[in-house]
């Protein structure tokens, strides 16, 4: 069994990792999920960009999207491995014994929690634009890849909205109304409303090319 303490995105096998994720631990859980999906949307983005011949006009264009792949894939094995630790936080607060001590850590891990998530998930919305551009742009050879990015995607993006989302919620367990939790923390509430509109704007974006990644459905 792996030792989910010592286990890291960028410093463990893939076997060594999801064997952590599937233990009864918390940490790495969902959220750390949805970090490692957005770094297997980076890595397709950044294999279809190499893949694309441009024309002088595009080239610069390509050369930005293949580099900020690149930097995104980084980016996000590290995103996932601070969602462990925010994770395994949260986990400790809800350890404590009750009381005011347990409480205003509750309070602080879920707020660092959904911030982490949320952070992701900023990440991830820049991450649309440039699969767009490969969609349109790109090798058609490799239009099955970008779909399968975009699933990568909005995994992560689902991850990031639920977590931010019901990290918020478990203030009220201190006896906050949701009302003032959008008041106390109105970027992480509107945050949610990012992440759903990227939703939509992935699921838009996915039907428009799926006739082109798999025709034989149409049939």
């Amino acid at each position: 069994m792996a030792d989910s303490e010592a286990v890291t995105t960028q410093g463990s096998t893939v076997e060594d990792w999801t064997l952590a994720l599937a233990e009864s631990a918390g940490s790495p859980g969902g959220g750390a999920g949805a970090g490692l999906m957005l770094a297997i949307a980076a890595s397709l983005t950044s294999m279809v960009a190499g893949y694309t011949d441009a024309d002088e006009h595009q080239r610069a264009e390509l050369d930005d999207v293949h580099a900020r792949a690149r930097s995104l894939r980084e980016a996000a094995l590290q995103l996932a491995d601070d969602d462990s630790s925010a994770s395994k936080a949260f986990g400790a607060a809800f350890r404590l014994e009750r009381g005011p001590e347990r409480e205003d850590a509750i309070q602080k891990a879920s707020v660092e929690a959904a911030k982490s998530s949320a952070l992701l998930g900023k990440h991830a919305i820049g991450a649309i634009t440039d699969l767009e551009w490969l969609a349109a742009k790109g090798n058609p050879a490799l239009i099955a890849d970008v779909v399968v990015a975009f699933g990568a995607l909005r995994a992560a993006l689902t991850g990031a909205r639920t977590n931010v989302s019901y990290d918020l919620s478990t203030l009220t367990s201190a006896g906050a109304t949701l009302e003032q939790i959008r008041q106390e923390h109105p970027e992480l509430w509107t945050t949610v409303e990012r992440l759903n509109a990227a939703l939509d704007r992935i699921d838009k974006l996915t039907a428009e090319i799926d006739h082109r990644a798999a025709p034989t459905d149409a049939l």
